[in-house]
């Protein structure tokens, strides 16, 4: 016997779940490429990505996921042999980084711990060491998905600053553009990535870069230009030269639906919206936590995430046997653990197109899955969400 049927809860940290709103706008047949609406319609997209990255910078659409953004933005201003400097805080800068050294660079890791954000004063040590300039770029997630950690961007930039070093500041958006606040121009970022499917709230499928003038100007010297990541070819008057090919029709429709929704409802509320929800997890998953066999990844409250929380689970207490129960017995899907924290976790998402009711859905299932399996926790979790956003959530 189960509970399942009905509407599938997803909590996963990506794809997130897409509104039917966009669904809709993309349901609809081939159009014409070269004029009409289609044109239009790529111009407000680039125009309007420009107010959700905060910046007066160039902005790019690719058709590919968001491994694709950054091997797109590492071709456009870095050459054979330039070094990078990766900021650890989880799995994927140093994926970032993987990919650069494939690419013929040459990848210096800034070793962080799994359980906290990048250190300020660290970076800024490494790059006064760094007399002679030989760090072209800097490589850093604002929000690691595998660790549930959010970076301190103004405080790293801060950092490049005191150490008076000229790298690129590169920093992947890709877990928090649209969650949570970011502030491209005002922090120094020059260049900066993301993609369709999280707080965009779109299929997989379209990624993008956004580009300062410090990037535009190394871009004139890149030597890993390609002509598909091109950001010159891009610059292009034709429309096909957009997409160096053939547009993406039906994602740009969704991509132009997703930009009116999260501007109709205004950035920083989106913002707002993903600060309570994740303080709801957070208070669910801190009582849950007393017996000490559930703890959060990230030990300081002020670095985890507003759009995913990562839960470790100790030793004996197999997590597989959660999602499943949560999965096939009642409908929700919660996050694996990845990375290094693969088997040890869980992971639940509060992004995108979300609200209390989807998460305090995910939350209740979760506490049935921890007392049907026997998993000792603090009860009372989900009121303990409940509690805090009756608190928070004005009348």
């Amino acid at each position: 016997m189960t509970v399942r049927n009905g509407r599938q809860f997803l909590s996963i940290p990506g794809p997130t779940t897409v509104p039917d709103e966009i669904l809709a706008a993309m349901h609809r047949p081939a159009v014409d490429i070269y004029g009409g609406e289609l044109v239009a319609i790529t111009d407000s997209c680039l125009a309007d990505l420009q107010k959700v990255f905060r910046t007066k910078g160039r902005t790019y659409i690719y058709i590919g996921n968001g491994h694709g953004a950054w091997e797109g933005a590492l071709a456009n201003v870095l050459s054979e042999g330039d070094t990078v400097l990766v900021l650890e805080s989880g799995r994927f800068a140093a994926g970032w980084g993987q990919m650069a050294g494939a690419m013929g660079a040459r990848v210096e890791t800034l070793s962080g711990d799994q359980r906290r954000a990048v250190d300020p004063a660290a970076l800024e040590a490494r790059l006064r060491e760094d007399t002679d300039g030989r760090i072209k770029a800097i490589l850093v997630v604002q929000v690691d998905t595998a660790s549930g950690v959010a970076n301190d961007i103004p405080a790293l930039r801060r950092a490049i600053d005191a150490a008076g070093h000229g790298a690129l500041f590169m920093v992947d958006a890709i877990a928090s553009l649209a969650t949570m606040q970011f502030e491209m121009d005002e922090w120094g970022v020059d260049v900066a990535v993301t993609c369709s499917q999280k707080g965009l709230m779109m299929p997989p499928g379209i990624s993008f870069a956004a580009a300062g003038k410090k990037a535009l100007a190394a871009h004139g010297e890149a030597g890993f230009r390609t002509r598909y990541w091109d950001w010159t070819e891009r610059h292009g008057e034709e429309h096909y030269m957009k997409y160096c090919g053939t547009p993406p029709v039906q994602m740009l429709y969704g991509l132009r639906k997703s930009l009116d929704m999260l501007l109709g409802e205004g950035l920083e509320n989106v913002f707002e919206r993903h600060r309570l929800l994740s303080g709801a997890v957070q208070a669910a998953v801190g009582v849950w936590a007393e017996p000490g066999v559930l703890e959060f990844n990230i030990t300081e409250p002020a670095e985890r995430a507003p759009s995913v929380t990562a839960v470790l689970m100790k030793a004996g207490h197999d997590p597989a046997r959660l999602l499943e129960y949560c999965r096939e017995k009642c409908g929700v899907v919660l996050g694996i653990a990845i990375g290094d924290l693969s088997g040890k976790g869980f992971r639940i998402a509060h992004m995108g197109h979300v609200n209390a009711p989807m998460v305090l859905g995910s939350l209740s299932v979760t506490e049935i899955a921890l007392q049907a399996l026997g998993i000792p926790h603090g009860p009372g979790g989900v009121q303990a969400a409940i509690d805090y956003l009756g608190r928070s959530v004005a009348p």
